[in-house]
């Protein structure tokens, strides 16, 4: 079976590099639609590989998206983003998928690199070079309503997806949305929708947490609150339905959060978390209820929050470190140290987790290793946080350890 990467772009020079590099030798050919770069994106493109095409940007995602496929000549079609790259330890999962005969698209789990929310998602960007399939929505632009479509006529085909991480995304860092105006394109495509698809619960969710995230909270809410009650009423069953319905609760969670508001979060968190979907994508409503239960003093159901994200994800750092807080505050000492040494142990550069493995070092009588690691706590904090360096550096003076 012949795979093709089928992307669009415009001004990624910095970005598109990495991306092609990391599928180029997975892919039998790559298609890459320019809609408008004044960069070097094209030539860069074209040196790596890929053929280039050009289409003139018309404010729809899905329209350019649908313009690409028109050029792929593979069995199957793999989509990226120029700020996304393939983890090479799918290729294996990749190949052995593609060669079946009963998949007609499978979804990838993507790990948002640096998000402060939802580190993971699914995405349904691995699918067959079928005639019917195609993008829709002007953001957010998914195949899964014509897939859906598909299966209705053609029930012999399947949706797979594969385990593990198989797409890294950068997209979602507070820099690369502030450099390339992300929010304000992304909310000017789904109004535009969302004006002729009022009711839409995909576009409530997507639109209403973008609301929260930008401080709009009322009108997001009004959204979020709208979608949940679209799907309450004419719910279909479905995986992709209950994906819509975790984002919604999973965004209500946040925005009541942001109104100190945290009976309702939880509520929202608690509903989100026992929905049928993916494990990998629950874990930020466990980390945020596990924050939420904490901060009310439930250290036990903070902690069991907290543990069950390191069952779905043992690599998840910062599980690894609410957990050796929650030990520190119940006063069990060697489990905190534990769990401190193992968030570090994922990030070197983890210059909380060092100052507060001092802390409890200290507590234990273990003077020499307390003072290593506040040491390299204050050499960290010099470099991002000078102000806490400085803190930390009298509080050890006043307390005659340095």
């Amino acid at each position: 079976m012949s795979l093709s990467l089928c992307m669009i772009v415009k001004n990624e020079s910095a970005t598109l590099p990495k991306c092609l590099n990391s599928v180029r030798k997975v892919v039998d050919e790559m298609v890459v639609l320019d809609t408008g770069s004044i960069d070097r994106t094209p030539n860069i493109a074209q040196q790596l590989g890929a053929k280039v095409h050009h289409f003139k940007w018309c404010n729809d995602f899905s329209a350019a998206r649908n313009a690409a496929l028109k050029y792929v000549t593979g069995d199957w079609i793999l989509v990226l983003d120029a700020d996304e790259t393939l983890t090479p330890a799918i290729v294996p999962q990749l190949r052995e998928a593609i060669a079946r005969d009963e998949y007609l698209l499978i979804n990838l789990v993507r790990h948002e690199v640096g998000a402060e929310q939802s580190p993971y998602s699914l995405v349904s960007r691995l699918f067959r070079n079928h005639p019917d399939i195609r993008f829709e929505r002007p953001y957010h632009a998914l195949v899964d309503d014509s897939v859906s479509a598909i299966l209705t006529k053609e029930p012999h085909w399947q949706v797979g997806y594969l385990p593990g991480v198989a797409i890294l995304h950068t997209g979602y860092q507070k820099s690369a949305i502030a450099q390339n105006n992300k929010y304000a394109k992304a909310a000017a495509a789904m109004e535009g929708f969302m004006a002729t698809h009022p009711d839409d619960p995909y576009v409530c969710s997507k639109l209403g947490a973008l609301y929260v995230e930008t401080g709009k909270i009322t009108p997001g809410m009004e959204l979020l609150r709208r979608g949940l009650h679209q799907m309450s009423g004419s719910r279909t069953g479905g995986e992709e339905n209950y994906d819509i319905l975790y984002e919604l609760h999973y965004h209500l969670g946040i925005a009541y959060s942001r109104l100190k508001n945290s009976p309702q979060a939880i509520s929202h968190y608690q509903a989100a978390i026992k929905l049928p979907i993916y494990p990998m994508l629950k874990l930020g409503a466990y980390n945020n209820l596990g924050n939420l239960l904490k901060a009310a003093g439930d250290f036990n159901g903070a902690k069991t929050a907290y543990a069950a994200t390191l069952k779905i994800d043992p690599s998840f750092m910062i599980g690894h470190y609410n957990l050796a807080m929650i030990f520190k505050t119940l006063g069990l000492f060697t489990d905190a140290i534990a769990y401190y040494q193992n968030a570090i142990e994922l990030n070197p550069n983890y210059a909380e987790a060092y100052q507060n493995l001092g802390v409890v070092l200290l507590k234990v009588g273990n003077h020499q290793d307390s003072l290593t690691a506040f040491r390299k706590a204050i050499a960290l904090h010099e470099k991002h946080n000078p102000e806490e360096a400085k803190r930390l550096r009298q509080g050890l003076r006043e307390m005659k350890l340095m």
